[in-house]
């Protein structure tokens, strides 16, 4: 349904962590412009986790309001509660979102059958299409192939956003499921190999720095030619590291902010970046973006 480079989009905040509305407005902007595929707003570099339902329901809103059809705009709508996440997805459904991403239940670590019975809820609550989300670096709890192969059988569950961390998993979903369901690398690292593989596209944190040149490396992937996707994601590869030198949205929200996007507004319990991390991500940048973005 949906195919290429999708932003993960950062929210952008004051100093006092209030929504800037003003910088939200550039990045939908500087997003079209640049070519990315599609936005994600409000999944986990869009601060989720600390923003409350009423603000995540406006970010949602004004994003499609922003975008003006423009792209598609996936809602994060994922939330450990079952009833939080039918509450969030029928926000993204009624703001005019294309599509809802939701996360594994985190800190509760459900059952195989308690991941499945949930995503099922979600779906018969809710008709929004809708693209699950495996993460269990940060959940502690990884949905495993054989729950995904169920769920594909759900009409309105039409993707994953796979980030397990290792090629062959999103290799395995790619198999059992076949057509019922496309598959979306969550790793920047690995999205390359994951779309030549038969993925379909990537949900990504270096699209927010870098979104022409994920733009290119996912439409060469995706047309098979594996050298050219190599040599472009061969520029972006240090950009991949360094936005994890702490956890995500820390680095990519300074980096940003580095380009005269949005200020440095972030949420406690997220801080700043260190300083020491400066010139790592700075460095990093210059190398992913050249001349072209």
């Amino acid at each position: 349904m949906f195919r290429g480079s999708m932003v993960a989009m950062v929210t952008p905040m004051h100093e006092d962590g209030a929504i800037d509305d003003a910088a939200l407005a550039r990045l939908v902007e500087f997003h079209v412009e640049h070519g990315t595929d599609g936005i994600v707003a409000v999944g986990t570099t869009g601060e989720s986790a600390t923003l409350d339902y009423d603000e995540h329901c406006q970010v949602m809103r004004r994003v499609v309001e922003l975008v003006r059809g423009r792209l598609p705009v996936i809602g994060g709508t994922g939330a450990n509660s079952t009833w939080e996440a039918i509450k969030l997805t029928r926000c993204a459904q009624e703001g005019g979102c294309d599509a809802a991403l939701l996360v594994t239940p985190y800190y509760n670590k459900p059952t195989q059958e308690g991941l499945y019975r949930h995503f099922k809820a979600v779906a018969d609550a809710v008709a929004i299409p809708q693209i699950l989300y495996n993460v269990p670096g940060r959940t502690a709890c990884d949905m495993l192939p054989e729950t995904v192969e169920r769920l594909s059988d759900i009409p309105n569950i039409v993707a994953i956003k796979e980030a397990q961390g290792t090629v062959q998993r999103a290799r395995e979903i790619i198999e059992r499921c076949g057509d019922r369901l496309d598959v979306y690398s969550g790793d920047d690292g690995n999205a390359r190999e994951i779309i030549l593989a038969g993925g379909k596209g990537v949900i990504s944190v270096s699209a927010n720095v870098a979104p022409n040149a994920m733009r290119r490396m996912c439409a060469a992937a995706l047309g098979g030619n594996r050298e050219e996707a190599e040599a472009i994601d061969a520029r972006l590869a240090a950009l991949h590291k360094a936005l994890f030198v702490e956890s995500n949205p820390i680095p990519v929200k300074w980096a940003v902010h580095e380009m005269g996007l949005i200020g440095l507004g972030i949420r406690l319990p997220m801080t700043a970046l260190s300083d020491h991390h400066h010139e790592t991500v700075r460095q990093a940048m210059r190398l992913a973006l050249g001349d072209d973005d």
